[in-house]
């Protein structure tokens, strides 16, 4: 990843035709390192093919291809981890094809030599939309003009529908017989362009995920499912404090087990391989380790709040005769929890290795597996698998490294399998914060607005979000902090903003959570919006559309009014709550609804989204984002947070990491999105979580009558 003074700035692509014995488009990415730095921090670079690009600064490549059985083809490079990609991108495909969308598949791309090639930011899709479509309107003019050459008639003539073109006379083909013809066509005979707004049929139209019926089936194969002949399995014993290390082992008795083939002591811990996972935890288990020191042996929560708090500098003095309210928040770690733990299968021999894993970062697998077994890079392969959740959490490449380092030992291929509590214990967590807030007024005229925020510092690694930040060149001491004041928007005319991100440096395996900075700092955010309504008498969703700052802002508001039935009267106890975010070229408000009845078992019974996501390119999958959010919105303002005991994670499992189970699930859920409007697409994979945290504790203070400010609130 770029951390130079360049800054990443407009995407640009160019689509070709692959030598090929059948029709194979490709389309490159480009990454132009000459705009200002916020235009990638903030997420809205524009795309373009009209100009060149360079093998220089290509940031990813696509490829289209169809094959002779008639199907379509493409391998992604950005890796699906359930977020729905691969569906949505196979709808653009079928769109500008005119193919069945069912007749469409996504393989998932190796690692390659691209930098681009990783997925974060919200910006699969919006990356993808124009030259995806771009590559599938180029493939089927090339089959129109096979089809026209073949029958001898001409190419404007003919029509393309269902994987097929189709003469006026009645006679059809299908892209299958008429790939090997299309490889060869190099100036089409008609029009390459992608269809308009006007003429989608597929895109913008509810889909379920191609994949949801072997994902619930048991079909579908993840990382853990990776079948590589030999592969042996392996669990890991990990120190009782953060980055402790291994001082001495004993291993007489694990040796000793019946299906223990071997013991070796990696970086991270110690390894045991044997013949299944089972008999690998019970050797684990009977290890004898004497452990070292980590960085944070001496640190718990106290010591984090307390260094938190001393990072934070004092407001500003008020202005004579103006008032305000101030707000204090805390927000502990939390862990990305997926589902699927951290996985990997490696073959290392002496010369080469191939890895079999899930990552958002092949590339930067690939680099990190390489350094750690002393290789070259072009002498590791790293095949991208199907990915069970990641959240943030497959950014970084643990499993990977300690695959390869045990396989290289050992000679032979192994897998390596994270347990829950590994994943808990010793995973990359969202890293604490702590925010002081204040709204100064002044004769019913906002004057200021203070956000005065610590964090523990906050491990990007080979996160995709920060290419091209170097926080020196911008003013800003760390990439946490200039990332922060960078993407962090108050969407409301509050007066002067002051912002600022102090980073305190613990050595904690922190990483960047579903929505980096946002999901914590703008639900605070909007909880002073709250304050602020109820210090000047007004009603909180009123307020906001009144101080919006702009027109799309207050329609959206507006709408999430008459939505909500915002206003009913509410039994004791229960209440609604608002938030609202714009990130990602996009815009959403949530309105939930909770029963508080009983304050300790708070109860969220319904929650509303309205979204402003530009073109939709599938309404369905939005839905399941959208619900996600919601209930990493519930799990954070509620039930789930670390704790750090001296040096340790308190938590273990989910048994004490409490995430929403089904039954804390609202049992109403509605999607509303505005009106599409221009040609614009947003990324849909975070901008609801803030909206939600929000709604979630704006509910909870409106429904107690108090002023929520440390989540989550069970802690």
């Amino acid at each position: 990843m770029s951390t130079g003074t360049s800054a990443v700035g407009r995407r640009r692509f160019i689509t070709f035709l692959v030598a090929a014995p059948t029709l194979t488009i490709a389309a490159r990415l480009g990454i132009d390192v000459t705009a200002d730095a916020p235009a990638m921090a903030a997420g809205r670079p524009t795309t373009t093919s009209s100009e060149p690009t360079t093998e220089a600064d290509l940031g990813t490549t696509y490829v289209l291809r169809v094959t002779s059985d008639n199907r379509i083809i493409f391998e992604s490079p950005k890796a699906d981890v359930g977020q729905g990609i691969s569906t949505a991108l196979a709808m653009l495909i079928a769109e500008d094809l005119d193919a069945r969308l069912t007749d469409v598949h996504s393989e998932l791309a190796d690692a390659d030599n691209l930098p681009g090639q990783s997925v974060g930011g919200s910006r699969s899709i919006r990356d993808a939309y124009d030259p995806v479509r771009e590559m599938a309107a180029q493939a089927r003019a090339r089959l129109v003009t096979a089809a026209a050459r073949r029958w001898g008639v001409a190419a404007d003539t003919l029509t393309t529908r269902d994987t097929a073109v189709h003469a006026p006379d009645g006679r059809s083909e299908t892209y299958g017989a008429l790939a090997a013809d299309a490889a060869s066509v190099t100036s089409p005979d008609v029009a390459t362009t992608p269809k308009p707004i006007s003429e989608h049929t597929i895109i913008g139209t509810p889909a379920s995920q191609q994949e949801g019926r072997a994902i619930v089936t048991g079909a579908m194969r993840f990382s853990l499912d990776v079948a590589v002949d030999g592969a042996l399995p392996t669990v890991v014993a990990r120190p009782p404090t953060i980055y402790g290390t291994v001082e001495s082992v004993d291993a007489s008795d694990t040796e000793a087990m019946s299906g223990v083939v071997a013991v070796t002591t990696i970086p991270t811990g110690v390894a045991v391989t044997a013949r299944t996972f089972h008999e690998a935890q019970r050797g684990r288990e009977a290890l004898r380790v004497t452990w070292g020191p980590g960085p944070v042996d001496d640190v718990s929560d106290s010591t984090v709040n307390e260094r938190l708090a001393q990072a934070i500098p004092p407001f500003a003095d008020p202005p004579l005769l103006s008032d305000h309210v101030d707000g204090r928040f805390e927000f502990a770690f939390v862990n990305h929890a997926p589902m699927e733990t951290n996985a990997a299968t490696a073959d290392v021999r002496p010369n080469s290795a191939v890895v079999w894993s899930s990552t958002k970062v092949p590339n930067g697998t690939r680099r990190q597996v390489a350094e750690a077994i002393g290789l070259p890079e072009d002498a590791v392969t790293v095949h991208v698998t199907r990915g069970g959740g990641s959240f943030g959490r497959r950014l970084s490449s643990e499993a990977q490294i300690e695959a390869a380092l045990v396989s290289q030992a050992l000679g032979r291929p192994v897998k390596v399998m994270w347990t829950r509590d590994d994943d808990t214990q010793h995973g990359r967590m969202r890293p604490a914060s702590m925010h002081r807030m204040r709204i100064t007024y002044l004769a019913g005229e906002m004057v200021s607005f203070e956000n005065l925020s610590s964090a523990v510092q906050l491990d990007f690694g080979l996160s995709p979000v920060i290419i091209g930040i170097d926080p020196g060149a911008l003013g800003y001491p760390s990439i946490g902090s200039a990332f922060f004041a960078l993407t962090q928007h108050t969407p409301y005319a509050l007066g002067t903003e002051t912002k600022e991100l102090n980073e305190v440096p613990f050595e904690f395996p922190t990483a960047t959570w579903r929505s980096v900075y946002s999901g914590h700092n703008r639900a605070a955010e909007e909880l002073m919006m709250d304050r602020l309504a109820s210090k000047l008498g007004k009603d909180p969703l009123g307020l906001r559309i009144a101080l919006a700052n702009d027109q799309p802002a207050k329609a959206l508001l507006r709408r999430l009014r008459s939505e909500s039935a915002w206003g009913t009267a509410l039994p004791a106890g229960w209440a609604q709550g608002i938030g609202y975010h714009e990130e990602y070229d996009g815009r959403a408000g949530c309105v939930v609804t909770i029963d508080a009845t009983d304050p300790a078992a708070p109860r969220v019974t319904s929650a509303l989204v309205a979204a402003d996501m530009g073109i939709p390119v599938n309404p369905m999958g939005l839905e399941a984002q959208f619900m996600g959010s919601v209930m990493d919105g519930i799990a954070s303002i509620l039930r789930a947070g670390n704790h750090i005991d001296s040096g340790s994670v308190r938590e273990s499992s989910f048994a004490d990491f409490l995430w929403p189970r089904q039954r804390h699930a609202p049992t109403n859920f509605r999607l509303v999105l505005m009106p599409t409007t221009g040609t614009s697409i947003a990324g849909a994979g975070e901008i609801a979580i803030p909206a939600a945290a929000a709604a979630v504790a704006s509910a909870y203070g409106r429904a107690t009558g108090t002023q929520p400010w440390r989540f989550p609130l069970n802690f």
